[in-house]
């Protein structure tokens, strides 16, 4: 074997070294094999040997395995001295069949087992969860006011969130010099939103106390992420308005320029019944649970939620927290005695329930896509159910689309009823012929879709005038689109509701108008009267919100 496995000097040289190879092989066969051997007899009583993988030629020889290994050994005893190819080739078949059927069996326990342990928290409540309320909750509020940290240590007070992965973020933000923003990291996922301490995108999660299943829509404080923002609130039923009670920091957020004022209308015109107003950073050392403190923020906000169109007395709720030590959130704090209501999510758990009607035209605006195994949008099914395999139809493009499976809050169920947040792989749609503000609807009833409407419009905040021709960007349910003023049709009487009988030539701030407008491109849109969800809108431009409205009036499109 030398001869091959040094390196010849010449050609003719690795032709000697095969030849002097090929003439020992013959001496070996020819002196070493014992042709009048004995045939090979198995021993049956020989421990069972399963192979990892066996060659297909030894297929006559092979042992069999499995469950059945007993009765086939009976077999290959009984047929031992006359060994037929037909025979020994069915005995191999019988073994492969049983060999192919462990393995398979060993795989689903494998596969149960993958499945059942990423997710141990969300299986004991399976059997419960259609009996459970589906609530999302908003958190909105100024930059830094905490609502990432709050909806962290909900989750870890709930149990959603385990204490070693906390411990892995309190390390990682220590590093950084960041301790105090460990909690908000349960939610903002991602690195850009670590590194700044700032929300960017809507982050969710889900907590479950005795009575219902709630979904937490973080939202982003920062101004530039307003847009953001609204398509978090378009999904919610409740709003939490977190408020820091630090000196400053409240006056910044309520100021003009801040965001406590404007997430708080926007919540109310994304259709947020309910509000609660959480005094975050009472155990600060400005502070210090001090009551003077508390009331003067319910104070100045009071008659500002008022304007809004929240009433104070049956929609709004106050309570002190603090997010960091988690005090007031699930038990009461101790060091906040003039308090008596209850905490945080026991608060929570003690609301009403909402009236949703399961048996309307089934109506899902789509927050997002992406590409997983198929298509996959997200969003909130305001109305109607949705079964695996029904067939629906994607608006205002008319795809007819299939369900293949359902995930509510990241748990897969057959059906879903209103308010459930909920993934949806489809088929018969690309991801790339799909676009926020999208709407799924069933084929017997479709929603309306349209470029004109006529609106009731209230402007909130603008230098100066509006004349027709002026543009801004329309948010409808999860919709963004370009929009522009055609025609003011009349000013409305804030006290009495009383239509002018002239045309105005302007509109300026704090009127209320009916206009005719027209978007860029074609949308899904109901009027309010009809679907409130999808007939409420607001008006943007140049990073602030300028309008709210609500649709009147769909016009046809003259051909």
């Amino acid at each position: 074997m030398d001869a091959i496995d040094t390196a010849p000097d010449s050609w003719d040289q690795e032709d000697d070294g095969e030849a002097q190879v090929d003439e020992q092989l013959n001496k070996d066969f020819s002196t070493s094999l014992n042709v009048d051997a004995k045939p090979f007899v198995p021993n049956v009583h020989a421990a069972e040997f399963i192979p990892t993988f066996r060659p297909k030629g030894s297929t006559e020889t092979a042992e069999p395995a499995g469950p059945d290994a007993d009765a086939n050994v009976e077999v290959s005893e009984a047929e031992a001295p006359p060994v037929e190819n037909g025979d020994a080739e069915m005995a191999a078949g019988d073994t492969w069949e049983q060999k192919g059927s462990e393995p398979s069996q060993a795989e689903e326990g494998m596969e149960e087992e993958e499945e059942v342990v990423p997710t141990p928290k969300v299986v004991p409540t399976q059997p419960n969860a259609p009996k459970k309320e589906h609530v999302n909750v908003v958190f909105i509020g100024h930059v830094d006011a905490g609502k990432s940290t709050i909806g962290g240590q909900i989750m870890y007070l709930t149990g959603m969130v385990d204490k070693r992965t906390l411990e892995k973020y309190e390390r990682e933000a220590k590093e950084k010099n960041r301790e105090t923003w460990y909690l908000s990291w349960a939610l903002d996922t991602n690195q850009e939103e670590r590194d700044k301490g700032k929300t960017v995108e809507v982050g969710r999660a889900y907590f479950e106390t005795e009575k219902k299943h709630f979904t937490i829509l973080d939202a982003p404080g920062h101004k530039s992420f307003v847009p953001n923002m609204i398509g978090g609130a378009s999904q919610a039923d409740l709003a939490v308005l977190v408020i820091s009670a630090r000196k400053g920091e409240f006056e910044t957020g309520f100021e003009k320029g801040g965001q406590t004022r404007e997430h708080a209308m926007l919540a109310k015109t994304a259709g947020v019944k309910h509000l609660i107003v959480l005094v975050n950073k009472m155990d600060d050392p400005t502070v210090n649970w001090s009551l003077e403190r508390y009331e003067e923020c319910k104070e100045k906000l009071v008659p500002f939620l008022k304007k809004v169109g929240f009433n104070p007395r049956k929609d709004v709720h106050f309570m002190p927290c603090s997010g960091l030590t988690g005090a007031n959130l699930k038990e009461p704090a101790e060091y906040c005695p003039w308090y008596i209501g209850l905490p945080f999510i026991p608060h929570l758990d003690s609301l009403p329930n909402f009236n949703r009607s399961s048996d309307g035209p089934v109506r899902l605006p789509i927050v997002d896509k992406y590409k997983d195994m198929g298509t996959v949008i997200l969003g909130k099914l305001e109305s109607g159910s949705i079964s695996k395999a029904q067939q629906l139809v994607m608006m205002p493009n008319r795809h007819t689309v299939e369900v293949l499976s359902l995930l509510s809050d990241d748990v897969e169920t057959d059906d879903a009823s209103p308010g459930e947040n909920l993934k949806l792989r489809l088929k018969g749609i690309e991801e790339e012929e799909i676009l926020p503000g999208f709407i799924l609807c069933n084929a017997e009833n479709l929603c309306h879709t349209g470029r004109t409407f006529d609106a009731q419009i209230v402007i909130i905040e603008h230098k100066s005038i509006i004349c027709p021709g002026y543009n801004a960007v329309l948010h409808i349910h999860t919709c963004i689109e370009e929009v522009q003023i055609t025609a003011l049709i009349c000013l409305v009487d804030k006290k009495t509701g009383d239509k002018s009988k002239t045309r105005p030539r302007f509109v300026k701030q704090d009127q209320v108008c009916i206009a005719r407008l027209r978007t860029a491109g074609t949308i899904c849109l109901e009027t309010f009267k009809d679907f409130p969800q999808m007939g409420r809108f607001t008006l943007r431009d140049e990073g602030k919100t300028i309008a709210i409205g609500k649709v009147l009036k769909l016009v046809a499109e003259k051909d």
